[in-house]
């Protein structure tokens, strides 16, 4: 398949270490267990530059690796390119999101952004992906269970909206 005609999703985090590289990886699998990896690019960055290049969080790789996933992805910055090149562009909390409508040029742009948390259906008492950086294990665990929700969930509603995915 053409790149051009694959859906392309950019997960957003504060540093590109925990939070985006684990939603890039949940929702990879998902795409892949609905065998539509030929359909989508699916991308991570952070907001800041201070961990380029850098393999995801320790802490986070041994909890995703408990679940099957390995994060690999190398961390980077979002570009003023990424608001053109991506289909959607997802931050995994309100000052990320707010942080990203900033760096867009145009309306389409800014309604390319979105918040993870608008996804999450099996924790109600949660509306963003908080960041697990100064938390134990739990903060970890969390992260994963509710990034497995909310691509789910998100990944259902790129599918119903898009006909070049079905």
């Amino acid at each position: 398949m053409n790149e051009s005609l694959k859906y392309s999703i950019l997960f957003v985090c504060l540093g590109n270490i925990c939070r985006s590289p684990a939603a890039q990886a949940v929702m990879q699998r998902l795409v892949d267990e609905r065998g539509l990896t030929d359909r989508f690019y699916i991308d991570s960055a952070g907001i800041g530059a201070w961990h380029i290049g850098d393999l995801p969080d320790k802490r986070m790789r041994v909890h995703a690796r408990a679940r099957g996933y390995e994060l690999t992805h190398r961390a980077r910055q979002v570009r003023a390119a990424d608001f053109d090149d991506f289909d959607l562009i997802v931050g995994m909390d309100a000052t990320n999101v707010e942080d990203l409508r900033y760096k867009t040029a145009t309306i389409e742009q800014q309604d390319k952004v979105v918040m993870m948390g608008d996804y999450i259906r099996q924790f109600p008492h949660y509306d963003h992906v908080p960041d697990p950086y100064y938390e134990g294990s739990e903060g970890f665990e969390l992260v994963l269970d509710l990034l497995e929700d909310a691509c789910d969930n998100l990944l259902d509603r790129i599918i119903k909206q898009n006909n070049r995915i079905q």
